[in-house]
C-alpha cells in the first residue's frame, strides 16, 4: 500500500509518498511561497535533490505539479498514479467534532470549515489541498488526520477555562491542544522501546512551535497548547501563556487592535523577544558562547518555563516514568535539554552529561543510571504517523 501524505500550510506544501509495506519514503518535497510569483519546489528522490521554480497560484497548482513528478521518467517513483492507495491530510484543527482520523466526505469538509475560526491560516489551506486531490486523483480516498484529535481524550476539568461557561457553549472556547500526531508517534515509539504500554510519559515537542503532553497508558490526559497553538510554553516567536491583563494593558497603551496584538504575540515574542537576537536556539547559543548576557538570560528563562510545565504535566498524571524530547530543539539541543532537566532534580531527574551531548537526531537514552525518571531523545515522524493512521483506516473500512 502506498500512501501520499500532504501537509498544506498557508503558503506551503509538504509531501511524502510512503510505501507502507516497508515504511520507506519513496520521495518527498517542500513547495514554498505558494500564491507568490517566486514560488518553488524542492523534490527529493533516492537521496538526490531537485529544485524547480514553478508559479503555483494556489495549492491546486502545487499539487498538480507534484503529482507529475511522481511519474517523471527522469526519476520515476511510481509507474502510474493509480498506485497511490490513499491520501492522508494533516489538518491542524478539528474542534470537538473529530477525535480520530476520518475518511473525508462533505460533512467532514463542513467540520473542517467550521474550525477555520480557530485556525484561520491553516484550515482553509487544508481544504484547498483536499479539493485539489479530489480533482487530480479522482476516486482515491482522502483521510483527515487532525492535530487536535489525540487530545480529545482529556477530561473536562483539564480542558475547560475558568471563564463563564457560556463561552464554551456558544463559541467552543476550551483547550484543544496541538502536535497530536507527534505526541502520539513518540509515545508509541518509547512504549515499544521500553516494552511497556502502561507508561506515564511527558513528551516535550520543542521546535519553533512547542508543546508538552502528558500521556498515560497511551492516552493524552493533558497538554500545554490551548484554544490555539499560542498557549503553553514560550516558543521561538510565540509568547505562550502570560497574564491576560498584559494583553488588555498593552492594547490600551499602544492603541493596538486584536489583529495587531495577535501578530505581536505570535510572531514577535518568545525566545526572539527575550534574546533580542533570534527565534533560533542555535543563534542564541552562539551569542551565549560570546558572553552575551541577554542571550544567557533568555535561554535560562526559556528552559525554566519548559521545566515548570513538565512539573505541571507530572501533576496531571500523579507521577512520571519517562520524559521524551523531540522536534528540532528536543532532538538536536543538548544545551536546552540539560538546562531544562537541571530544574527537575527534585523529581529525581538526572542526565548523563556525555550521553546528552552525543544524542542528536537519534533514539537514545540520556538519563543517568541512578535517575528515577528515564529521559530519552526520540525523533518524531509525523508523516509516518499520518500514513499509518490513513492505512489503518483504509484497511478497517476495506477500501
Amino acid at each position: 500500500m502506498k500512501i501520499l501524505v500532504l501537509n498544506c500550510g498557508s503558503s506551503s506544501l509538504k509531501y511524502q509518498l510512503i510505501d507502507m509495506s516497508t515504511e520507506k519514503v519513496l520521495c518527498k518535497g517542500y513547495f514554498e511561497k505558494i500564491g507568490h510569483y517566486d514560488s518553488f519546489v524542492t523534490h527529493k528522490v533516492n537521496g538526490e535533490k531537485y529544485k524547480y521554480d514553478v508559479i503555483a497560484r494556489d495549492h491546486g497548482d502545487a499539487i498538480k505539479f507534484v503529482l507529475k513528478q511522481f511519474t517523471d521518467p527522469k526519476y520515476p517513483v511510481i509507474s502510474s498514479l493509480d498506485e497511490i492507495d490513499g491520501i492522508g491530510h494533516r489538518v491542524v484543527h478539528g474542534g470537538e467534532q473529530f477525535g480520530e482520523a476520518v475518511i473525508i466526505d462533505e460533512e467532514v469538509k463542513k467540520g473542517i470549515e467550521q474550525a477555520i475560526k480557530f485556525a484561520p491560516l491553516h484550515n482553509p489551506a487544508h481544504l484547498q489541498g483536499i479539493t485539489a486531490c479530489e480533482k487530480n486523483l479522482p476516486g482515491k480516498p482522502n483521510i483527515a488526520v487532525f492535530d487536535t484529535a489525540f487530545h480529545q481524550t482529556m477530561e473536562k476539568e483539564k480542558y475547560l477555562y475558568p471563564i463563564p461557561y457560556k463561552y464554551y457553549e456558544k463559541y467552543g472556547v476550551r483547550k484543544y491542544g496541538f502536535h497530536g500526531t507527534s505526541h502520539k508517534y513518540v509515545s508509541q515509539r518509547i512504549s515499544a522501546i521500553l516494552n511497556n504500554p502502561n507508561l506515564k510519559i511527558i513528551n516535550c515537542h520543542i521546535g519553533q512551535g512547542a508543546s508538552l503532553c502528558a500521556i498515560q497508558n497511551g492516552i493524552s490526559v493533558d497538554t500545554t497548547m490551548g484554544l490555539t497553538p499560542l498557549g503553553g510554553v514560550a516558543m521561538g516567536t510565540r509568547s505562550g501563556d502570560l497574564d491576560p491583563s498584559v494583553v488588555t494593558y498593552l492594547m490600551e497603551k499602544e492603541n493596538m487592535n486584536p489583529s495587531q496584538m495577535e501578530e505581536m504575540l505570535n510572531k514577535r515574542s518568545g525566545l526572539l523577544a527575550l534574546s533580542g537576537i533570534s527565534e533560533d536556539n542555535r543563534d542564541v547559543e552562539r551569542a551565549i558562547a560570546q558572553g552575551d548576557e541577554r542571550a544567557i538570560s533568555s535561554l535560562k528563562e526559556y528552559d525554566f518555563i519548559i521545566a515548570q510545565y513538565i512539573a505541571k504535566m507530572a501533576v496531571s498524571m500523579n507521577g512520571v516514568d519517562v520524559i521524551t524530547f523531540t522536534a528540532g530543539v528536543g532532538e538536536k539541543g543538548p544545551i536546552s535539554r540539560a538546562g531544562i532537566c537541571s530544574h527537575l532534580t527534585f523529581m529525581g531527574v538526572l542526565l548523563d552529561e556525555e550521553k546528552n551531548k552525543e544524542a542528536r537526531n537519534c533514539e537514545a537514552e540520556i538519563s543517568a543510571p541512578e535517575s528515577k525518571v528515564k529521559v530519552w531523545v526520540v525523533p518524531t515522524n509525523e508523516e509516518l504517523m499520518i500514513a499509518k493512521e490513513t492505512a489503518e483506516l483504509l484497511k478497517n473500512q476495506n477500501i
